[in-house]
């Protein structure tokens, strides 16, 4: 790594002075003649480079230098203005130590070792990153049996340099049969993968799905000593599902070792087994699904037109059921209500699948729900998925729906049926609530109705983990829509045991089980005095460039958090407070003959460059962050609210107070 040339004499100098201070020249003189005098002979005139530096070496003075000078790794870390921390609340900067893992001996453990990548062509011509330098890095997320995995993030390179081991509990949930040891036979009929996500994070910070691939681990069972190394090719995902992105060389283990390992024609056979059963069950269902549309179809030929979707394709291609990307989730202690999950829900990115080429086709592709958790962004498919399953993790009769929004572009929406019959729209995106009033399209004229405030237009069909109906009333547009559900002559219906053979978990190894959410790692606090930091930089530079000079007043900014958390309190419940109080406030810390004005603002992203960008856009704020006047004084306050996987609501309010000078 090369200096600039101030930067190199700068160092010089600061290390002269410290010879200079320790007398290290005096030293090396008293040195120099002593070597001479007591270690040379008389015939040996010449003294090298070599036997000085050995003398001092000796006598402890190089060592001595090098603690004086103590050299610090991460210069920047110190040097750099930190965000202001509450004096409540500290974060640990130290680098986490490794601490071994206590493993009892009574269960049985699977060691997945990953030792390196090869054939990632893509980053073939990417030059090695620099010390210190941002660069683009691979992460990869695992999950297996309600346990789920992160990996360190490595540089994206052509041969990745991941070296990680995860130790994955084969009996999570249970002890087994009596707490006795799982033997290999009992572990032979475990058919859940370990599902593998490999997501690709830029220097900006977005995230990319690169691949998804479900490892059959019982091949390590019939291996010798109970260890193999597996080669894993991984394939893209959508468009790129049949091209390989690269390979990952793992290794498997079992712990503590198996007393007697299975033959590879047993494993083998079970596999081949599984596999018959998967395609004959997913046959049967496909047969009925024709079978059923043929049906739907004579009930009205205009239904061949309604959005009735009963397959869809994932991340890898494969065509799945829609049922089967339902199921019933809890949050446990990380969601307390359905409303906050559908605040936590439209919190995650929303992104439309990548299209190569034009030509304005919208690509279908509906992610696992480990990959959209792991991309923390997805469709909107994939957010009414996620959040139909929350619903029906709190015990709500949840279904997603799929129809049209205004100009008929197809969209994914969620709704719940509740005990007395009210039906409420949730939309995933927004995590708005719509109540739904039918018109009745037989009324006269001149009679009242409800005039419908939600977004849809039309509706095909509602599906969940056990249900699947197909609206086969003689209009699908959605205000005139009845939801009796139990009409068959309204809504046609599947076979719940047609579903259950291919969606219910564990029925067919093509059905990836449900990971279980993880708590946010960001700190709140930290997060939010870190962006309002580099706010009031980008606003003083901003004005600087303007010739205008930044007073910011600390005062009015801790006054605007109350604004921003009952924002995201209505964002959640739907309910307003505390605005009485946030006024008033406002109005003494504003003198008299003074002008206030605020702008708020929401992202879900932590990008303050990007979020500043967005905020100039806005005549509003551009209005607030360049305001000229007499005693002009500034303002911002940032409020993240964490939520699980990571995601975050982030509050933003730029203000300024000054004198009214007409």
């Amino acid at each position: 790594m090369s200096l600039p040339p101030e930067k190199a004499s700068e160092l010089k100098q600061i290390i002269h002075q410290q010879l200079v201070k320790m007398d290290v020249h005096g030293r090396i003189r008293e040195v120099l003649a002593e070597t001479i005098r007591e270690e040379l002979a008389p015939e040996h005139q010449q003294l090298s480079t070599e036997d000085l530096i050995k003398a001092l070496r000796q006598r402890g003075i190089i060592d001595d230098v090098m603690k004086e000078l103590k050299f610090v790794t991460d210069v920047n870390e110190k040097e750099r203005p930190s965000a202001p921390k509450p004096s409540t609340h500290f974060v640990d900067r130290e680098p986490p130590v490794l601490q071994k893992t206590n493993i009892d001996p009574t269960r049985r453990y699977l060691y997945l070792q990953v030792l390196g990548g090869k054939a990632f062509l893509e980053h073939l011509q990417e030059p090695e990153p620099l010390p210190g330098q941002i660069c683009s890095t691979f992460t990869l997320c695992l999950h297996f049996r309600n346990q789920r995995f992160r990996s360190k993030p490595v540089p994206c390179a052509c041969e990745p340099d991941f070296h990680d081991g995860f130790l994955l509990e084969v009996h999570k949930d249970s002890l087994g049969d009596g707490s006795k040891m799982v033997d290999a036979t009992t572990m032979l009929s475990i058919c859940d993968p370990v599902h593998m996500v490999l997501i690709k994070t830029d220097t900006f910070g977005e995230t990319t799905l690169v691949a998804s691939y479900f490892l059959e681990w019982r091949s390590v069972l019939a291996a010798e000593n109970g260890i193999t190394n597996v080669a894993v090719e991984l394939l893209g995902v959508g468009t790129e599902s049949k091209v390989s992105v690269g390979v990952l060389n793992i290794r498997l283990e079992m712990y503590p070792q198996l007393n007697k390992t299975l033959s590879p024609e047993i494993t083998n056979t079970q596999f081949a087994l599984e596999r018959q059963k998967t395609a004959e069950k997913e046959r049967l269902f496909l047969v009925y699904a024709k079978q059923w549309w043929r049906e739907y179809l004579q009930i009205r030929p205009t239904h061949n037109v309604r959005l009735v979707k009963i397959f869809a394709q994932d991340e890898n291609g494969v065509n799945r059921p829609v049922c089967s990307y339902i199921r019933p989730l809890r949050a446990g202690r990380l969601l307390d209500t359905p409303r906050q999950a559908a605040r936590f829900v439209s919190v995650l990115g929303y992104e439309r699948a990548p299209v190569i080429g034009g030509g304005g086709g919208k690509q279908e592709q509906w992610c696992t729900l480990l990959a959209f958790l792991c991309r923390n962004k997805g469709d909107c498919e994939d957010h009414a998925n996620l959040l139909c399953s929350l619903l029906l993790g709190f015990g709500l009769e949840a279904f997603v729906c799929v129809g049209t929004k205004a100009k008929g572009v197809p969209h994914t929406w969620v709704m719940t049926c509740g005990t007395d019959g009210t039906i409420t729209f949730w939309e995933s995106l927004t995590g708005h609530r719509y109540i739904h009033r039918p018109i009745n399209p037989d009324d006269p004229p001149l009679a009242e109705q409800p005039k419908p405030l939600y977004p849809y237009r039309t509706i095909g069909c509602i599906f969940n983990h056990q249900k699947f109906l197909g609206n086969c009333q003689p209009s699908d547009a959605v205000e005139v829509c009845v939801f009796h559900l139990h009409d068959e002559s309204k809504w046609k219906p599947m076979s719940g045991e047609a579903i259950k053979s291919v969606c219910f978990p564990g029925t067919t190894s093509s059905v990836p089980p449900f990971p279980p959410l993880c708590a946010s790692t960001i700190d709140a606090a930290v997060t939010s005095n870190e962006i309002e930091l580099q706010l009031r930089i980008l606003v003083s530079e901003h004005r600087k460039d303007l010739g205008l000079s930044t007073v910011w007043d600390d005062h009015l900014s801790y006054l605007l958090s109350p604004a921003l958390a009952a924002y995201e309190l209505e964002r959640t419940t739907s309910i307003s407070a505390g605005n009485e109080e946030f006024q008033d406030a406002v109005r003494r810390a504003v003198p008299d003959g003074h002008t206030f004005k605020g702008f708020p603002i929401h992202f879900v992203y932590r990008n303050a460059r990007r979020a500043f960008a967005t905020c100039l856009r806005s005549p509003f704020c551009e209005e607030i962050i360049c305001c000229r006047g007499d005693q002009v004084r500034l303002a911002v306050r940032v409020r993240v609210f964490t939520y699980p996987e990571s995601a975050c609501a982030v509050w933003i309010m730029f203000a300024c107070k000054y004198r009214s000078v007409l």
